[in-house]
């Protein structure tokens, strides 16, 4: 087996780099929009973003701020080698800021009646991450 296949023959699986500022100034109580004005690639400050606004009933603001979050991961996983396919595992903690961004956006589109996007979303995040799946329900 080649260090490019998982033992299912698919693509192996895609780590992110690890980027540790944003995610400690948001674990320190930095407001996300600060975060996300500083280090504008990183997909946690744009979930978190996304997931305030979200509970705050601001569903439309929380779609744009998934939205973000979800296409500046879609670039950082194209940097890291993904394909547009395989798993990225919730277990490595980079990942998560994109697999949040992708779970707020499918919430979103569901909640502004995009049940296309919705059931697109929930398929691609299970199959990145069923543990992300399964903990972001």
């Amino acid at each position: 087996m080649s260090i490019h296949e998982n033992l299912l023959g698919g693509p192996p699986p895609t780590h992110l780099p690890d980027e540790p500022e944003p995610r400690e100034l948001l674990a320190g109580g930095t407001e996300p929009a600060d975060v996300a004005a500083k280090y504008p690639t990183s997909s946690l400050a744009w979930a978190r973003l996304a997931d305030d606004a979200f509970e705050g009933g601001r569903v439309v603001e929380s779609y744009a701020y998934a939205r973000t979050g979800y296409h500046r991961g879609l670039d950082a996983l194209r940097r890291s080698g993904w394909k547009g396919h395989g798993p990225v595992p919730w277990e490595h903690e980079p990942n998560r800021g994109f697999l949040r961004a992708l779970h707020a956006l499918a919430r979103a589109a569901q909640a502004i009646g995009e049940q296309a996007e919705y059931e697109r979303c929930t398929t691609f995040l299970r199959e990145s991450s069923e543990t992300a799946a399964d903990t972001l329900g």
